[in-house]
C-alpha cells in the first residue's frame, strides 16, 4: 500500500517533528479555556490555541502562497509528466472537480498530487526544513509536509471550511521518524456524524484515520487554530 519510502530523507527533512515539544510552552499557555482535553483522532486527545505565532515556516508559506495568488506566479516545471506546472493547470484540474461531492474531491486531489516526486528539502532548497507554497511544489515538488499543504490549500480553493482541514504532523511509530499529512474531516449531511479521512503522500487512496494505528499525532493546524496532541 505504501511506496518510495524514503527513510532517511524523512528523519532529516521532518526532524522537527520530534522537537516539535519546544513549542508547546509558548503557545499552550494561551490554549482555548474549555474544554482543556477532547477526544482526537489516532487515538489522541487535543487541546487548541488560537496562537500560532510558534509556527513560522507555516505562517510563512501561507503568506508566500497569498503573495503568488495576487501575483498569479507562475513556476517552470521540472517534470513534465506532472500537469500541474502552473497555477493555470492547477485552477482547471480544481474546475474539473468541483462539481462532485467531497470525498470524491478528496480522493481526486490525493490522487493528483501523490504523482509529485518526493523531493528532499535539503535537495530543494539546502535547508533540512522547509515548507513550501503550492508554486514551489509544481515547480520543485518537495516533501511530505510540501504534499500536505498543497491538498490543504487545493480543498480550500474548492470550498472546504477552515475548520474541515489540518495539517497534521505525526510521529511514524513503526519507522520511528516523523511525517506530516493532511487530515479532512466529513459530516455526514443528516447524521452529522463526523468521519475523518486521512489523505498521505505514502499511502495511494484516501483512508478513514480510524484504520491507521501506527500514527501518534504531534499536532495539527489550520488558518485558524493548531492544536496539542497526546495520547488518549
Amino acid at each position: 500500500m505504501k511506496k518510495n519510502r524514503p527513510h532517511r530523507n524523512w528523519r532529516f527533512g521532518f526532524a522537527f517533528v520530534l522537537l516539535a515539544g519546544l513549542f508547546f510552552p509558548v503557545a499552550v499557555h494561551n490554549a482555548d479555556a474549555a474544554p482543556k482535553f477532547t477526544r482526537s483522532f489516532f487515538q489522541s486527545v487535543e487541546t487548541r490555541s488560537s496562537n500560532l505565532k510558534p509556527f513560522k515556516k507555516w505562517l510563512s508559506a501561507l503568506a508566500r502562497y497569498s503573495a503568488e495568488v495576487k501575483g498569479n506566479k507562475k513556476q517552470t516545471c521540472v517534470a513534465k509528466n506532472l500537469n500541474i506546472c502552473d497555477f493555470g493547470d492547477w485552477k482547471k484540474f480544481l474546475i474539473s472537480i468541483k462539481k462532485y461531492d467531497k470525498f470524491t474531491q478528496i480522493r481526486a486531489v490525493n490522487a493528483r498530487m501523490n504523482k509529485a516526486k518526493y523531493t528532499t528539502d535539503k535537495s530543494n532548497w539546502g535547508k533540512k526544513d522547509y515548507w513550501s507554497t503550492p508554486g514551489e511544489f509544481m515547480a520543485r515538488f518537495g516533501d511530505c509536509e510540501d504534499y500536505a499543504i498543497v491538498k490543504y490549500l487545493s480543498l480550500r480553493l474548492l470550498g472546504f471550511k477552515d475548520d474541515e482541514l489540518r495539517v497534521v504532523a505525526v510521529k511514524d511509530l513503526n519507522l520511528k521518524v516523523g511525517h506530516a499529512i493532511l487530515v479532512a474531516i466529513l459530516r455526514d449531511p443528516k447524521t452529522r456524524k463526523a468521519k475523518v479521512y486521512v489523505l498521505d503522500n505514502q499511502i495511494k487512496d484516501v483512508v478513514e484515520a480510524s484504520t491507521i494505528r501506527h500514527y501518534e499525532p504531534v499536532f495539527s493546524i489550520n488558518r485558524t487554530y493548531w492544536w496539542r496532541h497526546r495520547r488518549g
